[in-house]
């Protein structure tokens, strides 16, 4: 049987090396996950996103990751993905609300696209912090597949608020400077027209 094999780019743990002091507040916390997601770009290691999981109450980072989607040959490859996987594995627990105290929040350089956004429930975390809006990413061509209007509400009924525009405009320069860079997007509708 094949094992799933997806790995961080080699400058992420050495980046994250340096960057050993605790970030409680928020916008320090989104601007680590958009150096991360500038330096994918710019290293040319994958999509223009970033994703990082810190804990509620003091901001040590639990997990990060950035999108790998055409370099691992993947669509589970995205930021957020990487970036819980990495937590849980890191706290042993699938469920980072039960093997966090004082719970865990996610920071991502933009809104969830379908997949991720189911996935983040799942997860444990209390508290999603979002750079770029979801029409950001699509004006540039990702598709970020059908989610429901209300997601915010939705969330908060599940106990997870939502904070939304974190950084927006540095969020969309990176948007900006992965098209520039001729970075490829993909997704179901641009793989299909």
């Amino acid at each position: 049987m094949q094992a799933i094999h997806i790995t961080h780019p080699d400058w992420l743990n050495e980046l994250l090396a340096t960057r050993a002091t605790p970030l409680p507040d928020p916008e320090a916390q989104m601007a680590l996950v958009l150096t991360l997601a500038e330096t994918n770009v710019r290293q040319r290691s994958g999509g223009p996103f970033g994703a990082a999981v810190f804990t509620r109450a003091d901001g040590h980072l639990l997990g990060a990751g950035v999108n790998r989607v055409t370099a691992s040959h993947c669509s589970l490859a995205h930021a957020e993905m990487l970036a819980l996987a990495s937590a849980q594995q890191r706290l042993g627990d699938d469920d980072l609300g039960r093997a966090c105290r004082g719970g865990c929040v996610l920071v991502s350089s933009a809104e969830p696209c379908a997949m991720c956004m189911g996935a983040i429930p799942w997860s444990g975390v209390e508290a999603l912090y979002c750079g770029a809006r979801d029409s950001d990413v699509r004006a540039i061509g990702f598709d970020e597949g059908d989610k429901p209007v209300d997601w915010v509400a939705r969330y908060a009924q599940r106990g997870i608020a939502v904070t939304r525009d974190l950084l927006r405009p540095r969020a969309i320069a990176v948007l900006a400077a992965y098209v520039a860079s001729g970075g490829v997007r993909y997704g179901p509708a641009t793989a299909s027209g």
